[in-house]
């Protein structure tokens, strides 16, 4: 047997680490990946989970009401987590979660979570009111690819953009192999501590699934790092379920899980319509992964939409997100009358990461968009909700309103006539295509244009 010894030791052992050995955000002491989520009560409760290493073997939360002094951990008290262990294709690490209740409406307080001897800093955050007072959130699309390199452009321009959001949602896909902990480590590491002072929302996307020997499973990091709401039904915790956050109900349906199974579709379709019918809020807000009309050519969820469109437009959704397709579209599926009346949902599918497809260019589309990082801001103040689209370089790219009257939404497109929109497809389409793909996306580029009463320019863009 040959012994190495000294610096050719190490260097041999360093040259013989492959990179899938590698692992770039091991868990430590020291919590991390900390995650705060909205309960079913975000005026009276928050939730928070974390990570740390195998061997701390216990984890809790001190809570203050916060004020401008740096003694006010005086007040504190400490909640113990419950702890669930995670062995992934990188580490193991244990991951803690609590839900932080009996709290105050409309009250800063302070937290950190740690295992008494190892702490994080002090975070804050802010629990919702008891009545309608305004609020604002940050919508993403999917994350998905390079999202350390380029995903965090959107994420840390929305929080520019939105410093002081109530909660930021993510329509699915936030990383792209379900259960790889190197991405989860990537998308951790783009938000960084805006996870730890503001709240999410996340409903599944499909590559938050694994096809495994025991059917289509969840991702095995979803429910260890989120801390979501348990009203769903049962069999889909912390991906199907509702939020009422002062005068707006929000819905996480887990897209996906509807086409595991009949049974699974049953659950959910059955579960929704009852979520929407004892519903009394005055905003109605949905989030699935896949679109009901589709961005990208080539798509179409029929079965999906046959079964939600009608109880959504029974129930007066007012604004349906989702991901998916990789491309921008915003538009509705019912005309809108001549004094601005519109009877049905918006649709808008939003991509925030660097993968791009071709747009389809179908008729419910009034804004478009392909090749481009965005991210969205939603704010309602009591019947007013406006909605703002920006690119990952904070240019606005798209708004509209909607003001409740009379049992009907009044909607205004505010899409600025500055910003043409971005139609270009991605450059690797161009590439690969054949030359009756080419046609075929001229023709239903020009469609587009002449439906909205445009015309090509002569830099790809176009004008009125």
């Amino acid at each position: 047997m040959i012994r190495l010894s000294g610096l050719f030791a190490v260097l041999f052992w360093v040259s013989s680490v492959t990179a899938q050995e590698y692992d770039p955000y091991p868990p430590s002491a020291v919590p991390d990946r900390i995650m705060l989520n909205l309960t079913s009560s975000p005026s009276t409760s928050m939730a928070v989970t974390w990570r740390t290493a195998l061997y701390v073997k216990a984890g809790f939360v001190e809570i203050a009401p916060s004020d401008p002094t740096p003694n006010f951990s005086v007040n504190s008290w400490s909640i113990q987590a419950e702890r669930t262990t995670l062995l992934t294709d990188q580490n193991a690490a244990n991951f803690y979660s609590a839900v932080m209740e009996g709290l105050q409406p409309s009250t800063t307080y302070a937290y950190r979570v740690g295992d008494s001897l190892k702490w994080s800093e002090w975070n804050q955050f802010t629990t919702a009111s008891e009545d309608e007072q305004p609020f604002s959130f940050i919508y993403f699309g999917d994350a998905q690819n390079e999202v350390k390199s380029l995903w965090s452009r959107a994420i840390r321009g929305a929080f520019q953009q939105m410093p002081k959001a109530q909660f930021m949602l993510h329509a699915g896909d936030l990383i792209n192999r379900a259960n790889n902990d190197n991405e989860w480590g990537e998308w951790y590491y783009a938000g960084g501590w805006m996870y730890a002072v503001i709240p999410s929302i996340a409903t599944p996307g499909n590559h938050e699934y694994i096809r495994t020997r025991e059917g289509y499973g969840l991702s095995d990091h979803w429910r260890p790092q989120f801390c979501l709401p348990l009203n769903g039904p049962p069999g889909h915790e912390e991906t199907t379920y509702f939020i009422d956050y002062e005068n707006t109900r929000i819905i996480s349906f887990d897209a996906p899980a509807f086409y595991r199974s009949r049974e699974d579709s049953m659950e959910l379709v059955d579960w929704l319509r009852e979520v929407l019918v004892s519903n009394t809020q005055r905003w109605t807000i949905l989030t699935l992964h896949y679109p009901l009309y589709s961005t990208k050519y080539g798509r179409d969820n029929t079965e999906l939409r046959k079964a939600l469109q009608p109880m959504i437009e029974a129930n007066h959704v007012d604004l349906v997100l989702q991901g998916h397709d990789h491309t921008y579209g915003r538009g509705t599926n019912i005309p809108i009358g001549m004094e601005h009346i519109l009877d049905g949902p918006i649709y808008v599918v939003s991509v925030s990461g660097p993968k791009m497809y071709d747009l389809g260019f179908d008729g419910w589309i009034q804004r478009a968009g392909t090749n481009i990082q965005l991210y969205q801001t939603v704010s309602i103040d009591g019947n007013h909700l406006t909605y703002q689209a920006y690119t990952v370089d904070n240019r606005l790219y798209d708004e509209f309103e909607l003001f409740k009257e009379d049992g009907h939404n009044l909607f205004f497109d505010l899409a600025p006539e500055d910003q043409p929109e971005l139609l270009t497809p991605p450059p690797h389409f161009e590439q690969i295509w054949n030359r009756e793909a080419k046609k075929d996306y001229e023709t239903r580029f020009k469609d587009y244009l002449n439906r909205k009463g445009l015309e090509v320019n002569k830099s790809g863009g176009k004008h009125r």
